[in-house]
């Protein structure tokens, strides 16, 4: 390596670091090495190998080096205003549980129309390394998943298992296939004990016990522990309840599970859970009873619903652009706060009488988006566990805060530093203050003109700042976009279908 190349490539470890609010010594302890090493790296004085640029990637969840071809830059042009329609595609965060739970199943399952994004092509690799076969069959995306007679554990894609989010989700399901398996994961050992802690609580009532060292979950399982009595979950997590919930769908006996989650894509894993004939009662509710079976060997056909936060996605390139749209398969339900939220501040809008999903169950409309003066809510904006405001689409109303005149406060209380990300729409013209590392005022309406931003490693917030770029005049760059490919799929080509102008693009050399 060239000594002006360790310096760059140290340079971009630096920048991603910082972006995702780590300290070298955090950093260093996700990878298993010293706060010295991490020095040395960002001053550019190391060799690095490319696994250990891919790690490093991993672990600040950026790409800052994208070999091949180089990484994918979106050239926007506006501003755009926006007309025809669209619809929702399925929920990436159902279509991850669900690949984790095809492995409860002897039996073949045929998932519909699953969202084909980066997260989703890992886990597939991951499982296809445990023996399981998997093809697309068509282009509607739907995937067939036939599992092998005997899980290959041993032999777990450790590549692509560390480059997911989600392989924690393969604790429940694999606690009643062996009892002991190992599972690779992202980063070293302090992974948060925080996000690792409350899926073990709900699994130790299984007879689980984890250890997690050298970047692996070392699992044992006692067949003899069941639970005695309800299990509580210590935080109402999404991932956390289906864990439990693919645990309970395994043993014969009657599971209760407290606070659970009762979120879009832990309702979709419900009804997928009674396609298999398990018994689950509460589906909606903070508490599940789950009456599981010794065995599931049956051939299933399942359709996930539509992904609420991207409907909320598509509605705010409409507010921010000011466009009339319409949204067809809107999943309602999960939409209600947010529509709620927006109507208070000014935003007009028309939705068709409510049909059902795919899955039979959950409630979509079509939604006509209206030309709207938007001014700031009377109180500040702040998300809570379902039927609450969604988490994840806090963030898009930091862009619809910039067109609303007034001042609008956003209290992002679940996450550490996500709401930091907020303030790169400054660049672009707006006025948004970092209040703490939790809250941001906004003060609008803003006249937005082009700029070029690197994408931040957050996937909702890079999304807001491209929204927030179609309202911009002239021309903008937002650099680096993989962490938009985790989590949309084909989103620039798809407002491009609504009007928008926003061309991908590769640097030619580095």
């Amino acid at each position: 390596m060239s000594e002006g190349y360790k310096g760059r490539i140290g340079n971009l470890i630096r920048d991603a670091r910082t972006h995702r609010g780590l300290t070298q010594a955090q950093l260093a302890e996700r990878l298993g090495t010293s706060q010295s090493a991490i020095n040395r790296i960002e001053k550019g004085q190391q060799n690095l190998t490319l696994e250990t640029i891919a790690r490093i990637s991993d672990a600040v969840d950026s790409e800052i080096v994208s070999l091949g071809a180089g990484p994918v830059h979106l050239r926007v042009t506006g501003p755009t205003t926006l007309s025809g329609s669209i619809a929702v595609k399925t929920s990436k965060n159902a279509g991850v549980a669900l690949l984790c739970a095809s492995l409860l199943n002897r039996g073949r399952t045929t998932l519909r129309k699953v969202a084909r994004i980066e997260e989703v092509n890992r886990l597939i690799e991951v499982l296809n390394s445990l023996g399981v076969q998997t093809r697309w069959l068509n282009d509607d995306n739907d995937l067939e998943i036939v599992p092998p007679r005997e899980l290959r554990l041993d032999n777990v894609d450790e590549d692509a298992a560390r480059r997911t989010r989600s392989v924690i989700m393969f604790l429940g399901p694999l606690l009643h296939r062996a009892r002991t398996f190992d599972l690779p994961y992202a980063g070293g050992c302090n992974l948060g004990t925080r996000t690792v802690e409350p899926h073990m609580s709900a699994l130790r009532s299984f007879g689980l016990e984890v250890k997690a060292t050298d970047g692996a979950y070392h699992a044992t399982v006692d067949p003899r522990i069941v639970p005695g009595r309800p299990i509580v979950l210590t935080e109402r997590g999404d991932t956390v309840t289906e864990n439990a919930l693919m645990a309970a769908a395994l043993h014969p006996g009657t599971t209760v599970i407290r606070n659970a989650s009762s979120n879009y894509m832990v309702q979709d894993l419900c009804f997928y859970l009674q396609r298999l004939g398990v018994r689950v009662e509460g589906i909606g509710t903070t508490t599940l009873t789950v009456t599981g079976l010794e065995t599931i060997d049956v051939d299933v056909d399942y359709a996930p619903a539509e992904d609420p936060i991207e409907a909320m996605s598509l509605l705010a390139a409409a507010i921010v652009t000011d466009s009339e749209i319409t949204i067809r398969r809107v999943p309602i339900e999960f939409l209600e706060i947010e529509l709620a939220t927006l109507e208070e501040m000014g935003f007009h809008y028309e939705r068709s009488e409510e049909y059902d999903a795919a899955n039979g169950k959950t409630r979509l409309v079509d939604i006509t988006t209206k030309h709207s003066v938007l001014h700031a809510p009377n109180d500040k904006i702040h998300p809570m566990p379902f039927p609450g405001l969604n988490i994840d689409n806090l963030p898009f109303f930091a862009v619809i805060a910039t067109v609303a005149t007034g001042s609008t406060l956003l209290h992002d209380w679940v996450y550490e530093n996500r709401a930091i990300y907020l303030t790169e729409l400054t660049k672009l013209g707006g006025q948004v203050k970092l209040l703490d590392p939790h809250r941001v005022m906004i003060e609008g309406p803003t006249h937005f003109s082009g700029a070029e931003i690197v994408c931040p490693p957050a996937l909702r917030p890079a999304v807001v700042i491209l929204l927030a770029m179609l309202a911009s005049k002239g021309t903008s760059v937002l650099r680096s976009t993989y962490v938009i490919a985790r989590g949309y799929e084909d989103l620039a080509e798809r407002l491009n279908e609504l009007g928008a102008n926003i061309e991908p693009f590769r640097d030619l050399s580095h």
